[in-house]
């Protein structure tokens, strides 16, 4: 039987106060409350494991369901930050993902923002993909793809989404990965109130070298745990200044891209992408104007935006280890 001892998903949230400009400059994105004062099950409810203080909770992938839960409120901008980790052994097919999105509200025009962990098969490593959706976008899909440097299934590390009026930026731990600015994106760049997700589900169908290795629940259930769940943002079902709650996250220190944080990005970048939508040639003969295309890089990448393969085998052996356009190689 599994334990859940073993399964932890601790949960902590803030939602954020009627800002001043002093309050702005000290967000906090770590204080925390009960699961159940932010969050609700979305789908698998016997799939949900909650501690007794209820400040736990575990979602698991069987034979049965998925599981997954939904942020009580939408938030127009916030950081929203969880310390993952995920399931070990076979776990091709196998999606973890942590997202926001309004699809279910904008169904022709949502905006979404991913985090998908990309199972795959023994002894190959999980890759995570990003993604940014902006008023229906979904056609032009902005997939990169990485491998970790450090093995996602034995402890935990941090994964964070920002989303401010001008910038959307993904962390991996303290490292941005990703930065993507409004004034480059133009009308693809999210501008509607959006939940928060955490869902494990079954994506045999594309996830593992696209599809070609599925789920095998010989190895389940498959859990995902979750630790340090934040929720920092602006609800807007409450009565609160959005544009003080907007420049307290635009003041936040992770909205703050130092020259330090830009250099480890771009450090990560280098040794641990494997896919870039930028590179991805087939799809787009035209970059999308957030590109910024650097031709050492380029070479790096085939026309279909994935990396050469003798580069991947080399990064790939150092390192344990959506259906959108880009084909998920394994």
């Amino acid at each position: 039987m599994l334990r859940l001892a073993s399964i932890v998903l601790a949960v902590v949230f803030l939602v954020l106060p009627a800002a001043s400009p002093s309050a702005a400059a000290a967000l906090d994105v770590t204080a925390t409350v009960p699961f159940q004062k932010v969050y609700t099950p979305l789908f698998g409810f016997d799939n949900i494991l909650r501690s007794a203080d209820d400040r736990t909770v575990s979602l698991l992938l069987d034979r049965s369901t998925g599981s997954g839960f939904i942020s009580s409120s939408m938030y127009h901008h916030g950081f929203f930050s969880a310390s993952i980790k995920l399931p070990s052994d076979y776990t091709a097919g196998v999606v973890v993902a942590f997202y926001t999105s309004n699809g279910d509200v904008f169904e022709k025009t949502r905006d979404e923002l991913d985090f998908e962990f990309l199972g795959n098969i023994r002894g190959k490593p999980w890759r995570i993909q990003t993604n940014v959706y902006g008023n229906g976008s979904v056609s032009r899909g902005r997939e990169e793809r990485y491998v970790l440097p450090f093995d996602p299934t034995t402890e935990f590390h941090r994964y964070s989404i920002l989303w401010t009026r001008d910038a959307v930026a993904f962390y991996v731990d303290e490292v941005p990965i990703r930065h993507v600015s409004r004034s480059r994106a133009g009308g693809d760049f999210p501008s509607k109130p959006m939940s928060l997700y955490g869902t494990v589900w079954d994506g045999s169908n594309w996830a593992t070298s696209g599809g070609r290795y599925r789920v095998n629940y010989q190895h389940g259930p498959f859990v995902a745990s979750f630790t340090d769940l934040a929720l920092a943002g602006c609800p807007v079902d409450q009565m609160l200044p959005a544009q003080g709650c907007a420049e307290a996250v635009a003041a936040s220190d992770p909205a703050v891209m130092t020259l330090a944080k830009l250099q480890a990005m771009r450090r990560f970048r280098e040794r641990n992408m494997v896919y870039s939508y930028c590179y991805d040639k087939r799809r787009y003969p035209v970059p999308f104007a957030e590109c910024d295309i650097v031709e050492s890089e380029s070479k790096r990448f085939k026309d279909s935006g994935h990396l050469r393969l003798a580069l991947r085998r080399r990064r790939t052996g150092r390192r344990p280890g959506r259906a959108g356009g880009a084909k998920a190689d394994m």
